[in-house]
């Protein structure tokens, strides 16, 4: 469950982050969004940090799927987009990858 949990802050500060710049260079935001953007995407970096996994690898993975299905919330929630059934389909793939990538059995 605390997994769990810092995944999903980490994707709330990491897609926060990435909108922050694309407010700023896509939208024509002031720069103050890169700060807010910058203060984010460091939360993200130090977030991932406190999963406990061996590997980093493995955790940045298993976020992936995580960061996806989080997209598409942001999409409907936040840019006011639904998504279609393929965005659903995928974000159900990636998601499916990461429970194997995170529940998949290892060797002792």
């Amino acid at each position: 469950m605390r997994t769990a949990a810092i995944y999903a802050a980490a994707a709330l500060a990491e897609i926060a982050g990435c909108f922050a710049f694309w407010a700023w260079l896509r939208l024509g935001h002031s720069a103050v969004w890169a700060v807010a953007g910058v203060a984010a995407l460091v939360a993200f970096a130090w977030l991932l940090t406190l999963v406990e996994v061996a590997a980093a690898g493995r955790a940045f993975a298993a976020y992936g799927g995580i960061y996806v299905a989080a997209s598409l919330v942001w999409l409907r929630v936040v840019e006011g987009i639904a998504p279609d059934r393929w965005d659903l389909t995928g974000g159900a793939v990636v998601l499916a990858g990461a429970a194997i990538i995170v529940w998949g059995p290892r060797p002792a």
